[in-house]
This record gives C-alpha cells, structure tokens and sequence, in this order.
C-alpha cells in the first residue's frame, strides 16, 4: 500500500518557485504563495521565489539560473499552461527538458477532473528533468497549486515515500552527464 515509511528520516529539498504573469507581483501571487506555504509547511525549503512576465526569454533565463545553482533540488513554475497567446510556459520550458514527465501530466489531470472537470483540458501542466533538477509547470490557479502539490508533489518529493519517489533517485539523475563526459 501506498504512503509514508516513518521509520526513514524525512530530506528536505531546496525547492524555488516562479509565477509566469504579466499582472501579478509578488504581493499578489496567491499561487506563488500556496506552493510557498505548502513546501514549507512540508519541511522543505524555499531556495527563491519570483515573478516574470509571460516572455519565453525571461522564463528560460529564470529556470536556467536556478537549474545552474546547484544548492535547488526541484523547480516549480505557476501560470501560463493555458491557451492564450501570452501563455507559453510549456513552450519556454519543454525544450529544456532531457526527460519528460509524462505521468505528471496524466495524474495532474485525472486529480484536477475530480476537482473541476473537463476544464481540466484547458490546462498544458507538464515536467520533466533538466540536468539534476526536477522541474514542474503547473497552472496559475491556487486550486491547481493545492491539487498538485496534494496529491502528487507533496508524496514524490518525500523520501519516506512509497514504493517510491524522486527523492531516492536524485543522486542517480547525472549519470547521462557523466556518460557524456566519458565518451568525450
């Protein structure tokens, strides 16, 4: 059965959190501020927390920095996984990805259809890894935060978690990176 092993330690990760809007600030970010409140909350920690505007130039440059600091463990984006032509958070970060979550997608839709329904469809939540970082893009919605921290970041990104979770496989993400520094 699925849940928490209370006899392994709990690992805190270094977790930076980025709102994609042209209308908040930090202030407003009541998105920014659910993941913030929840990671904490966790026992994690908020290496950064940020705002840019919906500029696929602008997002890349925030994530790569953040994927270049190797103290943050995991990245999460909210805002800009609509349709909308401002919305293109999955455009500035999926060619980044070396691996793509495809299950994050999945189960994020299938908790969100329980919640709301078939608006679940208008969202392009997505993640994937990037170097040794997870990264994931998420909604603008603090609904959508909740439910994706709840139902499945709050688990994965929990070491006593099982039968399994990110967090068992983080020492392993750079072996593509050092196969690649042996061939050359």
């Amino acid at each position: 059965m699925p849940g928490i092993d209370d006899t392994l330690p709990f690992i805190p990760l270094s977790i930076a959190v980025l709102t994609v809007s042209d209308t908040r600030s930090l202030d407003e970010d009541k998105s920014g501020t659910t993941l913030a409140d929840r990671l904490t909350a966790a026992g994690h920690r908020l290496a950064d927390r940020a705002v840019v505007t919906d500029d696929v130039e602008a997002i890349r440059d925030k994530v790569r920095g953040w994927i270049a600091e190797p103290s943050i463990d995991v990245v999460i984006t909210t805002g800009g996984t609509g349709f909308t032509g401002r919305d293109v958070t999955p455009e500035a970060i999926e060619p980044l990805f070396d691996k793509r979550m495809e299950g994050f997608s999945a189960v994020f839709h299938r908790i969100s259809y329980d919640k709301i329904g078939t608006s679940t469809i208008q969202s392009r939540a997505t993640a994937g890894v990037i170097g040794t970082t997870f990264v994931f893009v998420l909604p603008g919605s603090p609904g959508a935060c909740k439910d994706a921290w709840d139902g499945i970041l709050a688990n994965q990104l929990d070491y006593r978690h099982r039968p399994c979770n990110f967090v068992e496989i983080m020492p392993r993400l750079d072996e593509h990176l050092k196969r690649g520094k042996l061939k050359g």
